[in-house]
């Protein structure tokens, strides 16, 4: 089954990670896991999170500033803390801070997505397979041998119907558009129970998207802070954090400029993915200042571009321009980005077909445009006039480039 029209069309999506671990500023989860924080430390952040300057419709009024389609936020990670009210477990915060979440975003006509850990490494009836030393990334994914060796049934059983009835709460309460599962390293399909688990949250949202660690269930792949060479084939979002840290850590300053986060997204789109950008709010609810300011630039370059950006679908393979582009969904509109001032003229390559025009998105200048070359089924090298002055953006030029029909690409070697 295809992936919701609306995630392919997002382009981008905000992440929230915010939890407990804002307190201390520690690492989410991974801090007493790999015993950097005792697990009581952790825990006492709980007394300390006072969320006394949460404004859910700040949040969603900024993520449409930034040209954001959806928004994640972490309703519960592997530490088992809930953001909302839960009835099942011990571990939430005696407040519901979805609730109000879901319904700023709709009111900006953002999507609503809930990210929620498979794992729990708080529950009691929860025994994990990691084994020490060895991170998810280098298991041998003999999940269910490694399991095997000291799982108790009936606690399993115990330990899906909590998780059961916490899903059940999220998906008829706040009906998501979207569920971002995590943790999924730990078991097998088989014994998280993946095609239930997708049949109870599709009986109230029948049209929930599923990242890739709904394993089978899933819609798209999602990997993460590491930008593919080769980007997916299919629906796919980069998880990218502003900084370094998923969650806000006081001491992480590393933040990427605007000019990173444009390149990182128009890489992305330009090979048919959306970029998932993590923010990490404090502990009273405000997203720190660099963050909201990186935000904001990104939204601004956005509206800008915005052709080039919704309504778009991937855009040239390797080797025929030296950038990102999109292509219009029409497929008669090429969408080139620059991300440095040009000192020759610009080429493209592997053109069938003719060009009707070359404009400056943003100022509509044209751009003189000639084609080099070609012999019998190998075409000509498309060369554009350099934009200058005004028609350059201080972070990325657009050229949309206008074609006489859709889009054809000449991919032979051509003839020796």
């Amino acid at each position: 089954m295809a992936v919701q029209p609306w995630f392919t069309d997002a382009k981008l999506g905000i992440f929230v990670h915010w939890g407990i671990y804002a307190v201390d500023g520690v690492q989410e989860s991974w801090s007493f896991y790999d015993d950097i924080v005792p697990y009581d430390r952790y825990m006492s952040q709980r007394g300390r999170f006072t969320a006394a300057r949460y404004h859910p419709r700040d949040w969603a009024a900024l993520f449409a500033r930034a040209g954001a389609r959806y928004a994640v936020l972490t309703s519960r990670h592997h530490d088992g803390v809930a953001l909302w009210d839960t009835e099942y477990g011990d571990l939430n915060l005696g407040r519901d801070f979805v609730g109000p979440y879901a319904e700023a975003l709709r009111e900006q006509g953002l999507k609503v997505g809930l990210y929620y850990s498979h794992s729990d490494w708080s529950h009691p009836d929860y025994a994990s397979t990691r084994r020490p030393g060895r991170p998810p990334e280098q298991e041998d994914n003999r999940y269910s041998e490694v399991a095997a060796e000291f799982e108790d049934l009936d606690a399993w059983e115990r330990f899906i119907a909590y998780r059961d009835g916490q899903i059940r709460e999220l998906a008829s309460r706040y009906r998501p558009d979207l569920m971002w599962f995590d943790g999924e390293w730990d078991r097998s399909e088989e014994q998280w129970r993946i095609p239930e688990l997708a049949a109870l949250i599709r009986s109230y949202t029948p049209d929930v998207v599923f990242n890739a660690r709904m394993l089978s269930e899933g819609d798209y792949a999602t990997p993460e802070q590491g930008a593919p060479v080769v980007p997916p084939e299919g629906p796919w979002e980069l998880c990218l954090t502003v900084n370094d840290s998923w969650g806000f850590q006081h001491h992480d300053h590393n933040h990427k400029s605007v000019d990173q986060l444009i390149r990182y997204f128009t890489e992305t789109i330009g090979g048919g993915g959306n970029l998932l950008l993590d923010v990490g709010p404090r502990e009273d609810g405000t997203i720190p200042a660099e963050q909201a300011e990186r935000l904001e630039g990104l939204g601004d370059w956005i509206r800008r571009h915005a052709e080039a950006v919704y309504g778009t679908v991937r855009g040239l393979p390797a080797g025929h321009h030296y950038g990102p582009s999109t292509l219009s969904a029409d497929r008669r509109t090429l969408y080139l980005v620059l991300f440095d001032a040009p000192r020759a003229e610009i080429n493209v390559r592997g053109l069938l077909g003719k060009v009707r025009r070359v404009s400056v998105l943003g100022t509509g200048r044209e751009l003189a445009h000639r084609v080099t070359g070609g012999l019998h089924e190998t075409p000509g090298v498309l060369w554009i006039e350099p934009p200058a002055g005004a028609d350059l953006d201080p972070h990325a030029t657009v050229l949309a480039v206008e074609l006489d029909g859709e889009l054809e690409l000449y991919r032979g070697a051509g003839r020796f």
